[in-house]
């Protein structure tokens, strides 16, 4: 048993989808704080910033698992948790007819061993329909999401293209982290 150490429901439903048992626990820490306008340097240090946190709240007789994920534009501009909806709309307009990178970064701690992985996975969209665009922020399921994009759901009709795993862009590269807690299981 892990604990996951994030209230993200996506990230619960690939480990669910894996069959790793887990309990999901979330942590405080404050992303604000981190200052860098590298995608990749970012979500690092969010997600080792919040198991810094999880091992001062959980302790470390149960393995942590943290993660963070935003998506990075072609230019490199991080594209953060939308504000509002406006917000939204202008971080979504950014992608629409773009190639974006989603930028997730994973930090498990064991008593033995630390893993850490940062993994990308890269869209091409077409450009997205404006009525569709406006049904999309009405139904605000853009909130909480790293660049209001949900590749499982509204932005998967526009994926012309994509390299790399569907689960990092979900917010947990699963494939890389199965060998690390199958060890655990041992």
């Amino acid at each position: 048993m892990i604990c996951l150490c994030s209230a993200s429901e996506s990230r619960a439903y690939l480990l669910e989808k894996f069959g790793i048992e887990f309990e999901q626990k979330s942590v405080d820490f404050n992303e604000d704080q981190i200052v860098t306008d590298v995608a990749k340097d970012f979500v690092y240090l969010a997600s080792k910033g919040k198991l810094q946190a999880a091992e001062k709240r959980y302790g470390s007789d149960i393995p942590l698992l943290t993660a963070d994920s935003v998506i990075a534009t072609a230019e490199g501009e991080i594209l953060r948790k939308p504000k509002n909806r406006e917000d939204a709309r202008r971080i979504l307009s950014l992608q629409s007819g773009s190639c974006i990178s989603i930028i997730s970064s994973v930090h498990f701690k064991t008593k033995a061993f630390l893993f850490t992985n940062t993994s990308a996975t890269h869209y091409h969209f077409a450009k997205f329909d404006v009525d569709d665009l406006e049904a999309y922020l009405e139904s605000e399921l853009w909130q909480g999401k790293a660049g209001g994009c949900m590749v499982e759901g509204f932005c998967k009709k526009y994926i012309k293209s994509v390299d790399g795993y569907e689960s990092t862009a979900m917010g947990l590269q699963v494939e890389a982290l199965l060998p690390w807690i199958e060890w655990v299981k041992q």
